[in-house]
């Protein structure tokens, strides 16, 4: 798989850092793979911690050249022997794998209060770029707002034929759609998202944890406060 880049901000600079399909980082021993401008050969690696999402934008792997690694001060290049006669090692954590031609999702919701205000943000990678949508729903529960950020991004797909997987911190969200729980509250509208997914030929919904550096779940989350905060809508924004 050619592994993208991702703008991200290191510090006081922008930097392109190494993720996956999904613009989940691929940190390795809590470090990812960064270049301090495109077609730079020159590799270095930032702690996963330091870096913030500087716009979500996915850029190709031929963006930047084979690496020309930059040894840390402090820490051995990669492969390089360690006291003692030993080869450093580091377990890559494995991007994510996707079928050909997904459209990618990452969808969440944020209430100020719960209930009080809330806001839904949603973040949908497909054939024809990245699309972004930052909604003020008004008065709300958090549980809502996380259900409604999954409805906005079905009805947002047209090809129901291509696989879809959907990403959200919400784990009510997964166990009412996907794991027969029972619902007391929100029926109507779980059922309505239900219908929603329905059409989808082959739609998984996959649990990522919150504020844990999945860059483009920090950017869901991040649309949904906006929405709070401003208590307004943004239509779906296009990027190429």
């Amino acid at each position: 798989m050619r592994v993208p880049w991702l703008k991200m901000r290191f510090k006081e600079s922008l930097v392109l850092a190494r993720s996956d399909e999904s613009g989940q980082l691929i940190s390795e021993e809590g470090r990812v793979e960064i270049r301090y401008r495109a077609g730079d050969p020159r590799a270095y690696r930032a702690a996963l911690r330091n870096l913030e999402p500087a716009g979500g934008e996915l850029l190709p792997d031929d963006t930047c050249p084979p690496s020309e690694a930059v040894p840390e001060r402090g820490r051995p290049a990669r492969g390089a022997k360690a006291r003692g006669g030993k080869s450093s090692s580091a377990s890559s954590t494995p991007a994510a794998s996707f079928p050909e031609g997904a459209v990618i999702v990452y969808a969440d919701g944020a209430c100020s209060g719960n209930p009080g205000p809330a806001g839904v943000g949603v973040v949908l990678i497909d054939g024809n770029g990245r699309r972004e949508l930052s909604a003020f729903l008004g008065e709300g529960t958090n549980n809502i707002a996380e259900l409604t950020a999954i409805l906005l991004a079905a009805d947002a797909i047209e090809d129901k034929q291509a696989p879809v997987r959907v990403h959200t911190d919400s784990q009510y969200a997964i166990g009412v759609l996907t794991k027969g729980w029972k619902a007391k509250a929100n029926v109507a509208l779980i059922a309505k998202v239900r219908a929603a997914l329905a059409p989808f030929e082959d739609l998984q919904m996959i649990h990522v944890r919150g504020h844990s550096g999945v860059v483009l779940n920090e950017r869901a989350d991040a649309l949904a406060v906006q929405a709070v905060q401003t208590r307004q809508t943004s239509p779906w924004i296009a990027y190429p």
